[in-house]
């Protein structure tokens, strides 16, 4: 059976990549043009639409028909790019709002970044399909660490445009690292710094027994090599404007001349002690410049120091000092600027400890040599990668149906695995001696528009008073992406548990649905998800007051103290008929205030009780009836009705409420 073809693609801000492993060596795949860097820009021209090297030649003579740099705008809106908008040549469409996908008026069309960065995946994937001998659909895609969801939301969007199916988004220092080979040692600590084209990204690694895991991540998503070039254009335009009396700075083709000569002395200056900086402008006038390296250091100093906050900070969550990290590979093509080296051999104290930046593979394409290491690991591997493990996330959030219908998310979404989490739970009523757990996956706020995933029974609760019950739930996801869900009464020790197999994965089609889905509801959700809330509250309020009439501490209470009361539980009565949660929220504060002096004589018989020998539980059960509505009160969950009409394979259903958190849970 002829192996899987999946390739490994770095989607950068200035240029993209795709690799594939030749035997155990992954290999850059060149273009047509013989270039194995592929300019991330676009263009639309008479004969069709261009990209990488042909699209950058438009840029330079029509540059309202070419973007370039499109990874800085994904899941991004209108407030993200304000600063940037009067450097780029293209605009946004007329109608472009906050919170929403941005659109851009390019070649006579209007497109979003996911459609541009689209074009560029489609050029790599004719790259491969060439270099291969055949059809090429599914690749793994490389993303910087610190992308948020919907930066890596529309990363994987771009892929699915360009008809790839993409397996994995892995994060750009990973794939370094398996670039150089580090996987093959056994225990290390890697720092890996990238300073691309259009991000900063600080990595903190942690290898032991052949499990890579991320412990700590830092940067800037506006920070790197554009960022520079920007500085210098606009040194340009000031000394244009000054020297030449010639304002370009409303006219594209001018930016885009004088960006070329700044990058192309940028390059120079990496090997060469001086470069000069020469722009024919409009109207055959010449800009000339020579600028120095130790010129272009301090220009750009204040850039590069920008990224030594984010590795003391990197360093810090991973509570490490430079002295602890063994490796520091460098990556990204801005790199290769000596000051940029400079800083980071300090920020690690690498002279002192006689160790050396890891420098030898191209910085460019680095990214793209580990995407095609992880490539061959998910096309089934190969013996010198098959006892690799890389660290997934979870797609989409994951947790328990809770009182009323509501989603208590115990692991979110994009959780990086293996990965565990705990929350606390009690009961709604008295004498409660079973529940069973309903386990669903999805981001919205009901458990009926979520996936139900598994449920199972926790049963042998000794009957108690609601509330006093302390049950935690666990979620573990192990390192193959299965997940073991727990329950536990912590006063009883009863316990039980499922494991809820891979099968019950989705697609990507469906993942999309899903989180579309979450963002078109999302303010009805809440508004549900609210009242259902307030009326739980509500409910257990008024069943404690009704409880605490036939107590005597009703008995001490005043004529109008009852009246107030009584009124109050009218009120609360009416309110939960609206369906109005802010509403419902005021007359369970009012129904509060009434009840204080209520809830503080109960509190102190329960005191007195305890102290004269009455039980704990009898003590407990009196304190459980606590009125107050104060944040500090635990949630409850519904009793679990066995009812076979609702099993899913083999397991019953449960409603359960969060314990708000910090609550003690010791007897």
């Amino acid at each position: 059976m002829a192996e899987e073809r999946v390739v490994g693609i770095d989607l950068g801000t200035t240029n993209s990549l795709v690799a594939f492993m030749q035997g155990d060596t992954p290999v850059v795949i060149p273009g047509e043009d013989g270039e194995r860097l592929v300019p991330s820009v676009v263009a639309w021209t008479d004969n069709g639409v261009a990209v990488g090297n042909a699209a950058r030649a438009t840029l330079m003579q029509d540059s309202a028909s070419a973007v370039y740099s499109a990874k800085r705008l994904m899941g991004r809106d209108i407030t993200d790019i304000q600063d940037e908008l009067k450097l780029f040549p293209f605009r946004l469409a007329d109608d472009a709002k906050a919170g929403e996908v941005l659109r851009l008026n390019v070649g006579g069309l209007t497109l979003t970044p996911p459609e541009i960065s689209a074009y560029v995946l489609q050029q790599l994937k004719r790259n491969a399909e060439r270099f291969l001998g055949g059809a090429v659909t599914k690749a793994v895609i490389t993303v910087p660490a610190y992308f948020n969801d919907a930066q890596r939301q529309a990363t994987k969007d771009a892929g699915r445009i360009a008809g790839l199916d993409v397996l994995r988004l892995v994060n750009e220092p990973t794939a370094a690292a398996l670039a150089y080979g580090l996987d093959k040692q056994k225990d290390g600590v890697i720092a890996v710094y990238d300073l691309g084209g259009g991000t900063f990204d600080i990595s903190i690694l942690k290898l032991h027994e052949g499990i890579f895991e991320v412990i700590s991540t830092g940067g800037d998503t506006h920070l790197g090599g554009d960022d520079i070039d920007n500085l210098l254009i606009a040194i340009a335009l000031d000394d244009i404007s000054g020297d030449l009396g010639v304002d370009v700075g409303g006219n594209p083709e001018a930016i885009q001349a004088i960006r070329k000569a700044v990058i192309d002395a940028k390059i120079a200056l990496s090997l060469n002690k001086s470069a000069h900086l020469n722009v024919t402008l409009p109207g055959q006038k010449h800009y000339r410049r020579e600028i120095t390296r130790e010129q272009f250091d301090q220009l750009v100093a204040p850039v590069i120091t920008r990224t030594a906050g984010p590795v003391r900070q990197a360093l810090a969550d991973a509570q490490l000092t430079p002295a602890q990290i063994d490796e520091v590979v460098m990556v990204g093509g801005s790199t290769r600027i000596p000051a940029v080296r400079t800083l980071v051999t300090q920020l690690f104290d690498l002279e002192a400890r006689g160790k050396k930046l890891h420098t030898e593979l191209n910085p460019d394409e680095v990214v793209a040599l580990g995407a095609a290491v992880q490539a061959r690991i998910l096309a089934g591997g190969s013996a010198a990668t098959e006892d690799l493990l890389l660290l997934d996330v979870t797609p989409l959030s994951l947790g328990i149906e809770a009182l009323g219908g509501v989603v208590a998310k115990i692991i979110q979404r994009n959780s990086t695995i293996p990965a565990s989490a705990t929350e606390h739970f009690t009961t709604g009523v008295d004498g409660q001696t079973n529940v069973a757990i309903h386990v669903v996956q999805g981001e919205r706020e009901l458990a009926k528009d979520c996936r139900s995933l598994a449920r199972f029974d926790l049963k042998g609760i000794p009957p108690m008073v609601a509330g006093l019950p302390r049950i935690e739930v666990k979620f573990l996801i192990d390192a193959n992406g299965i997940l073991h869900v727990s329950a536990r009464e912590q006063r009883s020790r009863k316990e039980a548990e499922i494991e809820v197999k891979p099968t019950y994965g989705l697609t990507d089609e469906q993942v999309e649905t899903m989180i579309l889905d979450s963002f078109d509801n999302a303010e009805q959700d809440i508004t549900e998800r609210q009242v259902i809330e307030a009326k739980n509250e509500a409910e257990t309020i008024m069943t404690a007051v009704e409880k605490g009439k036939s107590t005597p501490a009703w008995q001490q209470l005043s004529f109008d103290e009852i009246a107030k009361i009584e009124a109050a539980t009218t009120e609360l009565k009416a309110s939960l008929k609206g369906g109005d949660h802010k509403i419902i929220r005021k007359a369970i504060e009012a129904l509060d205030q009434a009840t204080r002096r209520f809830a503080e004589i109960m509190m102190d018989s329960a005191v007195s009780g305890a102290m004269k020998g009455q039980t704990m539980a009898a003590a407990g059960e009196s304190m459980g009836q606590n009125l107050g509505a104060s944040p500090s009160a635990p949630h409850a969950f519904a009793p679990a009705e066995i009812n076979p009409g609702k099993e899913s394979d083999g397991l019953t259903q449960i409603e359960l409420n969060p314990e708000t958190p910090g609550e003690s849970t010791e007897d």
